[in-house]
């Protein structure tokens, strides 16, 4: 792990205290970041088939479903580690110029499964063997750790760093001291959303694991004092 300190901070004066002879506080944002090599993969299959009548369409997508299932089972992915996300069965309408009204013309039955793979060496044939055995349609890829909790907690130290750091310029650059710190809050970096993908593309594709980015910010509230 290695920790990467920005310099994405905010630094806002607060005002003053209306009670006479108050310390003046500032206010100053830290970030930390800690980049780790994932342990594990989220996948999220999408297994779609289409039919002329609804009951085709959804016997049809059970049995693929079940195939892929199967197959993931047999790869050994625990029962725990596999959810289903989403299930629908849609109408396909025909919408062409020299109809006056739409008409339906079959039905579209689609279900994700959510997919957690803890050996990455394993994901790429997992994706490869899934598409053979009916999924087709790949919806997120993402990478994570199995346990989080070590890198948030580094990240958590270098964020609190990276503001008292920054605190300590403004104070030397106003001729002022550090005091206590009145408050602090934590807050989190957003997650990227999932990459849509044909599973189609995905066949013999290589996939690269890299590190995921453990990301903490926080807030403190830091009086002034006069030197």
């Amino acid at each position: 792990m290695r920790a990467l300190l920005t310099c994405l901070l905010l630094v806002l004066p607060l005002a003053a205290p209306a009670q006479q002879g108050a310390a003046p506080r500032l206010l100053v944002e830290g970030r930390g970041e800690i980049l780790v090599r994932p342990d594990m993969a989220t996948v999220t299959l999408a297994v779609v088939r289409e039919a002329a009548e609804a009951a085709t369409a959804m016997a049809d997508l059970s049995e693929a479903t079940a195939a892929v299932l199967a197959r993931v089972e047999g790869d050994g992915i625990a029962a725990r580690d596999v959810q289903t996300g989403q299930l629908s069965l849609q109408p396909r309408w025909d919408h062409s110029e020299n109809r006056t009204t739409p008409q339906i013309t079959g039905y579209v039955a689609r279900t994700t499964l959510d997919v957690r793979v803890r050996d990455l060496d394993a994901l790429g044939p997992l994706l490869d063997a899934a598409v053979s055995d009916g999924a087709n349609g790949l919806e997120g890829l993402r990478f994570g750790l199995s346990d989080p909790r070590a890198g948030e907690d580094a990240a958590r130290r270098a964020a609190v760093a990276d503001a008292l750091a920054k605190a300590q310029i403004y104070a030397e650059a106003a001729g002022m001291n550090l005091g206590s710190i009145v408050s602090l809050s934590e807050g989190q970096a957003a997650v990227p959303g999932p990459v849509m993908m044909e599973m189609d593309a995905m066949r013999s594709m290589p996939v690269a694991a890299g590190e995921v980015a453990q990301v903490m910010t926080v807030t403190l509230v830091i009086e002034m004092i006069a030197r």
